[in-house]
């Protein structure tokens, strides 16, 4: 009698688990909360900081680890090169600007009084030299001078009037002041001059490496007196923030979730659940792995989706592993 009953009993028992395990053996559904876990890590994003310009690394200010806010000083370049250049630029401004100054303000009334002197004394000499030409030539057809004398006459008549033209084309010259294209060209010199000393300012700017943004030095790649190129790597700065968690979802699962959704992450060994959204999903699906792509694996299709996290701290690290839950997910979609 004993043994019935404890048969009984056990037919009981594997009847329980059956029915636990198919769920009332396909006649009660099991719950579901609506939640959905994925896997991922936290992006690693960095940076590489370099100066634009070469030269010899004078000093670095910070060391691996180091956590810097943006603009914050970082590195320098022995600037005596640049200092040279800015110096040199600064002179070719003011010759510039000199010579336009010159031009603009045309020319000086004693040169003005000197061209006006040059053109009195030629008008003399030119008066002196058509008085001897008026005199003279009645004295040529009788012979009471000779032929020499008279060609000699001619020819210094005729230079006295050339020397007094160009005195006079001189005067007007000078009177005129300078013209448009030379002021035109010499404030053309002046902005050049300018924007190479821009240039050079510029070039000793980035002299300086400053933090683009804040963040932790994972890398400091030269030490002072080496020589870099320009866009040679000195430091490497890991972002801290914003922090984005790259998760992947099944392709089952996509209709699931969406843009704005928030979403709980947690690391191992870490009580804190951090707050998140979602921020971005792939329009692109990737197999798993990427090198099967056979119809029969379609199972295996994901979409990459990355995640804002609200709420980060210094213990959420670039490229941990972590889990992320979607409390609001939609109901997934039964056949």
């Amino acid at each position: 009698m004993n043994r019935r009953r404890i048969a009984i009993l056990v037919v009981l028992v594997a009847l329980g688990i059956a029915a636990f395990a198919t769920s009332g053996f396909g006649l009660f559904k099991a719950r579901d909360d609506g939640a959905l876990a994925l896997n991922g890590n936290v992006d690693i994003r960095e940076v590489d900081l370099g100066f634009r310009v070469n030269g010899r690394i004078a000093s670095i200010a910070v060391e691996e680890g180091a956590k810097v806010k943006q603009g914050q000083l970082l590195a320098t370049l022995d600037a005596a090169t640049l200092d040279s250049r800015i110096a040199q630029a600064d002179a070719r401004v003011s010759q510039a600007e000199a010579q336009l100054a010159k031009l603009r303000n045309g020319n000086r009334a004693q040169d003005i009084a000197q061209a006006r002197a040059r053109v009195a004394a030629a008008a003399a000499v030119a008066q002196d030299a058509d008085r001897d030409y008026a005199r003279r030539q009645p004295l040529v057809e009788p012979g009471a001078i000779s032929r020499d004398i008279w060609e000699q006459t001619v020819a210094s008549r005729d230079k006295a009037r050339a020397d007094l033209q160009q005195v006079q084309q001189a005067l007007s010259l000078l009177n005129a002041g300078s013209r448009k294209e030379d002021i035109d060209a010499a404030a053309a010199d002046v902005r050049s001059a300018i924007a190479a000393r821009q240039g050079a300012a510029t070039d000793l700017g980035d002299a300086r490496l400053l933090a683009s943004t804040d963040g932790t030095v994972v890398t400091r790649a030269r030490e002072p007196g080496a020589i870099v190129q320009p866009g040679e790597t000195v430091l490497t700065l890991a972002i801290l923030r914003p922090l984005r968690v790259r998760a992947y979802v099944a392709e089952s699962d996509l209709s699931r979730i969406g843009p704005g959704m928030e979403v709980v992450v947690t690391a191992d060994g870490n009580p804190k659940r951090y707050k998140g959204t979602i921020g971005y999903i792939s329009p692109r699906a990737e197999f798993t792995p990427k090198t099967v792509e056979t119809e029969n694996l379609r199972t295996d299709l994901v979409y990459q989706l990355r995640i804002i996290v609200n709420d980060p701290d210094d213990a959420l690290r670039q490229g941990q592993p972590v889990s992320v839950s979607v409390p609001g997910a939609r109901p997934k979609h039964k056949d």
